[in-house]
């Protein structure tokens, strides 16, 4: 008798059924589909596959459960019919609404927010140690309040009597946990304040460079990453995935003029993005607000790229980068129609059409970046001591030398220099 053939069970992990809650509000700036189609992505991103959605429209929040008792009773019926494993709203919504709402669904079913699921995909992303210690901060502080509702079920015991009740076991784990937090939170602050510090004298290194610095900013998944690789040859991290990047990257290149310029690569922004990352991300964002110049990143192929540039100005105006010199970079041209290129041409003006993938454009952007280094650029006639050589030699990789003689004891210069360098050579002008 010829013995049966057995199917290999597969080890793959199975992913989370996810099931996505909107809600329209009355000053709603992004249409609900929109917006639950991006939340969608992050579950994916997440490692969740997402089997329903469903929509509410609302003036104010229900405080017991966010969303109304009516469809609150769709939800936990479409949950049980689906095989549910998460619920994910997309805003925030209270310690107690979660708290509630996981009683009415019941266990095993999570319920979270869309602030919860980006914390989590930053947790998987994040690579430097700056940058895991961030994630931790932001997480920690989003689970504070609400560990109350996860010990419910301890403090449930002290209410029944009997053996086991007298100790107060729930409410002892709920404040040691808490406690536990707590430290964890400010042992965390204190180790972003050294790696601050220690980024603080980095920063006054690049600063004390007469480079031009210029920080890539844009939502996620704009191609900020492909167009840093395709304009110094690096080989950054770049997939077809949100929050791909987190930790900022930053490489050299040489404008066709001989200048040196730095780009920095940040974390990509998006709507909603949690106030508490922002915070714990401001000193990676320092890496815009210190730039000489933005550039914004903006995917040409996504219909919602208006909304996209609206929502980075809002991340760029709570870190304080607004008022910086920037240029809009429409990125992806290659796989966009005349038609629709013509109509960005005439809404924008001054921005820079270009493809990461094949380059093109690539040397109208150059040259926009090299107009805009040149900008404070400063007229000067330099006597240099012999022993400056590696100020003469910044001058030539730095500035347009128009002139230059040999003296007895100085080398004379005349030249157009960047803001920062005209600074450093301010001592040594020749002004007889």
């Amino acid at each position: 008798m010829a013995r049966a053939k057995r199917i290999p069970h597969s080890t793959a992990p199975v992913p989370e059924r996810a099931f996505l809650v909107g809600v329209v509000w009355r000053d709603t700036r992004w249409p609900i589909e929109k917006s639950l189609d991006e939340l969608e992505r992050l579950a994916e991103t997440a490692g969740a596959v997402v089997v329903g959605r469903m929509v509410q429209r609302l003036d104010t929040p229900v405080p017991r459960t966010f969303i109304g008792s009516g469809k609150v009773q769709e939800l936990i019926s479409m949950v049980r019919n689906l095989e549910v494993d998460t619920v994910i709203f997309d805003d925030e919504i209270t310690p107690s609404q979660q708290s509630n709402l996981e009683k009415l669904l019941g266990e095993p079913i999570k319920i979270i927010d869309r602030t919860a699921l980006i914390l989590d995909i930053f947790g998987l992303h994040a690579r430097t140690r700056e940058g895991r210690l961030q994630v931790q901060l932001a997480q920690l502080q989003y689970l504070l309040p609400r560990l109350r509702g996860m010990w419910s079920h301890l403090a449930k015991e002290q209410t029944r009597g009997g053996i086991g009740s007298r100790f107060g076991q729930g409410e002892t784990q709920l404040e040691v946990d808490r406690r536990m937090i707590r430290n964890r939170i400010s042992t965390l602050k204190g180790e972003l304040k050294d790696l601050q510090r220690r980024r603080g004298v980095q920063a006054k290194e690049r600063l004390s460079s007469p480079a031009f610095r210029i920080a890539l900013a844009g939502y996620t998944n704009a191609g900020k990453s492909t167009l840093l690789n395709t304009l110094t040859g690096s080989q950054v991290l770049s997939e077809d995935k949100l929050f791909a990047t987190l930790d900022p990257t930053t490489r050299a290149m040489t404008l066709p003029g001989g200048r040196l310029v730095t780009l920095t690569d940040t974390v990509g922004f998006i709507q909603k993005l949690p106030h508490g990352l922002v915070e714990a991300f401001k000193s990676t964002l320092a890496e815009v607000r210190s730039a000489d110049l933005i550039l914004k990143v903006v995917d040409v192929a996504d219909e919602d790229r208006t909304r996209h540039i609206e929502a980075v100005d809002d991340v760029l105006q709570e870190i304080g980068a607004a008022e910086q010199p920037s240029l809009v970079v429409f990125n992806k041209c290659d796989i966009a129609d005349e038609v629709e290129l013509a109509a960005l041409r005439r809404r924008y003006p001054d921005a820079v059409l270009f493809s990461a993938r094949t380059g093109a454009g690539r040397d109208g952007l150059l040259e926009r970046i090299g107009t805009q280094a040149a900008a404070d650029d400063r007229l000067m006639t330099l006597a240099l001591p012999y022993a400056q050589g590696n100020l003469l030699r910044l001058v030539h990789e730095q500035g347009q030398v128009l002139q230059e003689t040999y003296g007895a004891a100085h080398t004379h210069v005349v030249a157009k220099l960047p803001r920062r360098l005209a600074d450093m050579c301010a001592r040594f002008e020749d002004r007889s």
